[in-house]
């Protein structure tokens, strides 16, 4: 699940952590992101309903399920694979629903943390993006863009496709070091929708018979 969420918000929600520093990409894949993040960094809310695809073809893997994600500044929620994860900035709630209980966490600022203000502030200082062609798929003229870490991860590169006309991400992959791939086909976005500001807060009346295990 941390997988699920961290790549997510690299990818879906903070665009603008693609754009690149001078010498850490080529100017085409700069120009593309750049026009992406300005786009969606206008957005009041975001909703995404994608399909998640796991392949490691040594191992005999090839699993999908479909999710929804929404966003709105450092508040999202998550349903993904009978869990639903709730975050409003500060607290982090994972409902497990065949467990019935609610694993209560603090967003730290920590390594591991997936505060999208972290990743806001250093995702420029970690990759290096790479436009690698221009394609047909989806049915709508696409660009493709490699991102590929300089150190310390355990993939070795993650894929975008981009709608060529809408300046939105239709699908990206991560490679793994293992063999495995993770995909995320995106099949519906959504923007500037009317989110109530409690949307994001896991609440206990909504929920009575729940287990609150509170690791904070």
């Amino acid at each position: 699940m941390k997988m699920i969420v961290s790549f997510i918000f690299v990818t879906v929600f903070s665009f603008s952590l693609m754009a690149q520093e001078a010498g850490k990409g080529d100017k085409k894949s700069n120009a593309l992101l750049d026009v992406m993040t300005a786009k969606t960094e206008a957005y009041k809310s975001i909703r995404v309903e994608f399909v998640y695809k796991m392949i490691n073809v040594e191992a005999g893997i090839d699993e999908s399920t479909d999710g929804v994600l929404l966003v709105m500044g450092n508040k999202y929620k998550l349903e993904i694979s009978g869990q639903i994860v709730f975050c409003d900035g500060e607290t982090l709630w994972t409902y497990i629903e065949d467990a019935e209980e609610v694993q209560v966490n603090s967003l730290e600022d920590s390594e591991e943390s997936i505060s999208p203000n972290k990743l806001l502030s250093s995702y420029n200082k970690d990759y290096r993006s790479k436009f690698i062609k221009e394609d047909f798929l989806y049915g709508t003229s696409v660009n493709i863009i490699d991102l590929t870490p300089l150190e310390g991860k355990s993939y070795y590169k993650v894929r975008l496709i981009i709608d060529k006309k809408k300046d939105q991400l239709l699908d990206f992959t991560i490679f793994d070091k293992n063999g495995s791939t993770y995909s995320y086909v995106i099949n519906k976005f959504e923007s500037n929708g009317d989110v109530p500001e409690d949307e994001f807060t896991f609440k206990v009346s909504d929920y009575p018979d729940v287990d609150i295990i509170d690791m904070r």
